[in-house]
């Protein structure tokens, strides 16, 4: 998430593949367990789910297993965490980003546990049911991992260690818990967001008003109560529905007035992995907490930057493997494409054994490709 400068460093080879929905539909029907099928939709049932976009159309399997799925809320680090979790095994603790919830995981957790997993995935700080404390400088990565190491502690005990996933800001928080605490972590499956070294010589928002001006997205963000008004105005639903369906890989503008660059009567078409129903969840979470403790996220940036001067430098040493669609815009800003292919991760990165990008998927991977992308967690976890 910040400028990045690649060297003309070799890295040690690493598995580096561009897969397209057939190749993967072939790794997924050759590497995942027969037991994951009765929890996953068929793309004919998504599309039927997309068409009629009423509640009573999700089909009763799909209903039944989410219904599995428990619920509780854990004190960690002053603050109250809500999670979701099912399974028995090896603990997933899986990390969500903006604008999402616990929710975003739910094709994971549903497959992980199939697979003989404990999947765990929380609301953080800011977000959903957990406690949103008001200040943006609760929100640092110390707060944020302080909250996930306590939240290990509380499911797991405090020698346990975790297989880990993230997305969006889920994967930066897990690149910080890698970098703080690696004994903690087994193996790292992030998504989307490239794990980017401290650049000492200029602040996050400085570079993102440099490069992309004063109505990048990030930038809009940063001043409390602005952001907040402008989406009160475009509709909570409206938001979500322009965000999930988001899918051009340049930066997103939020120009002041039109904000997604068009009428706010547009029509929005929700794709076969988006329900009217996965919209309604969002929109009535969001509704009664508002998007504050997400903004908090980026309104902490600076702060964050200064907090982590002793880390200039600092690796990332646990096994990972990253994947990201090359639609992503967080893959297509500030040369991250060439950073990651070219060997700059894999720098400050060592133990990253291999990087998939998929073709034709934009930065809501797991939930456009649900099934592959749990079998790509699968098959990466099962190695340790």
């Amino acid at each position: 998430m910040q400028a990045l400068v690649c060297s003309s460093w070799k890295p040690s080879p690493i598995k580096l593949s561009h897969i397209r929905l057939d190749g993967l539909r072939r790794y997924y029907l050759s590497s995942i367990k027969a037991t994951f099928a009765k929890y996953i939709l068929s793309s004919s049932l998504r599309a039927q789910i997309h068409r009629t976009r009423y509640k009573d159309s999700i089909p009763d399997r799909y209903r039944i297993a989410m219904e599995t799925i428990e619920h509780r809320t854990v004190k960690v680090n002053g603050v109250s965490m809500h999670v979701a979790e099912k399974g028995e095994g090896p603990l997933v603790l899986l990390i969500h980003g903006f604008p999402e919830l616990w929710y975003t995981w739910r094709h994971q957790i549903l497959a992980l546990a199939s697979l003989g997993y404990r999947a765990i995935a929380p609301d953080l700080r800011g977000f959903g049911e957990s406690d949103a404390p008001p200040s943006p400088s609760s929100y640092t990565s110390f707060n944020i991992v302080g909250d996930l190491v306590a939240l290990l502690d509380a499911v797991a005990g405090p020698e346990e260690r975790a297989f880990v996933v993230g997305h969006d800001w889920g994967a930066q928080m897990a690149w910080y818990l890698c970098l703080y605490r690696p004994d903690r972590v087994k193996a790292l499956v992030n998504m989307g967001v490239a794990f980017s070294p401290r650049n000492p010589s200029r602040k996050p928002i400085d570079t993102f008003r440099a490069v992309y001006g004063d109505d990048y997205y990030i930038c809009r963000f940063q001043e409390a109560g602005e952001m907040e008004a402008e989406f009160a105005q475009l509709g909570t639903r409206r938001v979500f529905e322009e965000l999930l369906t988001y899918r051009n890989p340049g930066p997103l503008i939020l120009p002041k007035g039109t904000l997604f660059g068009h009428p706010k009567d547009t029509p929005i078409e929700l794709p076969a992995w988006l329900t009217e129903e996965d919209i309604n969840y969002y929109t009535s979470k969001y509704e009664k907490t508002g998007f504050t403790g997400g903004f908090n996220y980026y309104r902490a940036l600076n702060l964050n930057w200064e907090l982590m001067a002793p880390w200039t430098g600092a690796q990332i040493k646990v096994p990972t493997k990253f994947i990201v669609g090359d639609l992503d815009l967080t893959y297509n800003t500030f040369g991250i494409k060439d950073y990651i292919q070219k060997g700059g991760m894999k720098k400050v990165v060592p133990l990253l054994e291999e990087v998939v990008v998929l073709e034709g998927v934009a930065h809501f991977l797991h939930l456009e490709r649900p099934d592959e992308i749990s079998a790509h967690i699968h098959d990466f976890f099962s190695k340790f």
